[in-house]
């Protein structure tokens, strides 16, 4: 069976990962003994992705994924992007973010509160990006915090083809339409590739 480390210490993004590879072997990046994290100095989502991919695949014989992704709010003009888990304070908790971005679009009417959640996947093996995956949803930024599901910025996007936030939709649903259910569903295209797109190690 195919292994890769999933480069990430997000338990939420962890969950959807494994989900979709569920006929890859998927370890988290407690099974690197260098653990240390890369440093994020791109100024995409594209270059961030393939920072942390490539940075620790140099770590382990095995393939790695690396995500980088956010939610850019229009009225915001992009924020926070690739600053999303950094928005307000790198100690801020999940909730207190949304609330945070409620906060910034206060004044801002209905009609343009649209935003965007983006998710780039990179795999990288011996320090080599194979190839990446970019996944994108549309949708509008709530006045109020809605559903306990999901995590990050889930309770405040409101995705209209369900009529609902993504904070109060199953895990399933979201896989199907979610920006990294997206890109999560090119990597096990590539994953299926005969003859295979990767070295195996």
């Amino acid at each position: 069976m195919t292994r890769v480390v999933a480069a990430t210490g997000n338990e939420g993004k962890l969950k959807e990962i494994r989900a979709a590879l569920a006929n890859i072997e998927v370890l988290g990046i407690d099974a690197l003994v260098d653990q240390t994290p890369i440093e994020e100095t791109g100024t995409t989502f594209e270059e961030n992705a393939k920072l942390k991919a490539n940075g620790y695949s140099l770590r382990t014989s095995e393939l790695v994924l690396a995500d980088d992704s956010g939610l850019e709010v229009d009225a915001l003009e992009g924020a926070p992007g690739i600053f999303s888990a950094r928005y307000g304070s790198p100690t801020l908790s999940d909730p207190a973010r949304c609330r945070a971005i409620l906060k910034a679009l206060t004044d801002t009417p209905d009609a343009e509160r649209g935003a965007q959640f983006v998710c780039v996947l990179a795999i990288a093996k011996a320090g080599k990006t194979l190839a990446t995956f970019r996944g994108v949803v549309r949708g509008t930024i709530l006045r109020e915090m809605r559903g306990d599901n999901g995590f990050g910025y889930d309770p405040i996007f409101f995705y209209p083809p369900l009529n609902r936030a993504f904070g109060e939709i199953s895990r399933d649903e979201k896989e199907q339409v979610s920006h990294r259910g997206q890109a999560l569903r090119q990597a096990v295209e590539f994953f299926k590739a005969s003859p295979p797109a990767y070295p195996r190690g």
